[in-house]
């Protein structure tokens, strides 16, 4: 299955962000700690072409905590972006974001106002981040992808104002290893997914790279080895077993899937940064 998902709205929203990047002074730019790589959405690079940029590495509770510190590292040397980590148990507050917001556009004057996108892929946590950045409830959540549809202008403080903008992705996913990876994590809707080949994959992956945690979770003995034999005891342990005892793989699918995205499965990352 080759994975795509880029409704008309997106199409309606990267016109509307083409149009808000020409008089803004700069774009932050959420992405999941658990695949930083992979939720860098490359048509902000030709959007905001000119715009400093702060990159947030959200999520960061769910994600192994040394490879977030090396991403963060990753971004921070190389001298045109910033970047913070952002959780939920260590949020990042409106006055430190406000002190790097201003270090990067230090040639606007102290009365001028400051435009600043917020962007980022469907369901990366963006509406959280700012209904706890702000202090009261501004964007809707949810655990679906795609709830912000329009933007919404938000005063943060004087004349700094904050444009959320709409989730959005890019037309054409070539790397499918990391599309099947932002599908695991909730980036795309189920219903434009074959869930059950998502889970398949994921599987794949975690007996590859995270076997530990795959195991803890659903209780495997060491002579399960193959992503049949886990779906069987997913199946049987979360009562996903059919008539004649045959796997319900639609449900095991969906349970497996919910447990990695709610952090049930354990907390790792997806993604190493490049070795320099």
């Amino acid at each position: 299955m080759t994975i795509s998902w880029y409704p008309g709205h997106m199409n309606k929203a990267k016109k509307e962000l083409s149009k808000l990047a020409k008089n803004s002074d700069l774009i932050i730019e959420l992405l999941d700690a658990r695949v930083p790589n992979a939720s860098r959405n490359p048509l902000l690079s030709s959007i905001a072409t000119n715009l400093p940029r702060i990159y947030i590495l959200n999520k960061a509770d769910l994600a192994n905590s040394n490879t977030t510190n090396h991403w963060h590292k990753y971004f921070q040397s190389q001298s045109s972006n910033s970047c913070l980590i952002n959780s939920m148990h260590n949020p990042i507050s409106a006055e430190k974001l406000l002190a790097i917001v201003i270090d990067r556009v230090k040639e606007k004057s102290s009365g001028d106002s400051l435009e600043i996108i917020i962007s980022g892929i469907p369901n990366v946590g963006k509406s959280t981040f700012l209904n706890t950045l702000c202090g009261r409830k501004i964007a809707k959540t949810g655990n679906e992808p795609a709830i912000t549809k329009g933007q919404q202008r938000i005063k943060l403080k004087d004349n700094v104002y904050l444009i959320d903008t709409p989730g959005l992705m890019w037309p054409k996913l070539e790397d499918q290893e990391a599309a099947y990876k932002l599908a695991a994590l909730g980036t795309i809707r189920n219903t434009a997914l074959d869930i059950e080949d998502v889970a398949w994959f994921t599987v794949e992956y975690l007996l590859k790279q995270e076997d530990k945690a795959l195991r803890r979770r659903y209780k495997l003995g060491k002579t399960i080895q193959t992503p049949e034999q886990v779906f069987e005891t997913i199946g049987s342990s979360a009562g996903a077993i059919g008539k004649g005892g045959n796997i319900i793989y639609h449900k095991v699918a969906e349970t497996l899937l919910n447990d990695l995205r709610s952090g049930k499965l354990g907390v790792f990352s997806l993604e190493s940064p490049p070795v320099s």
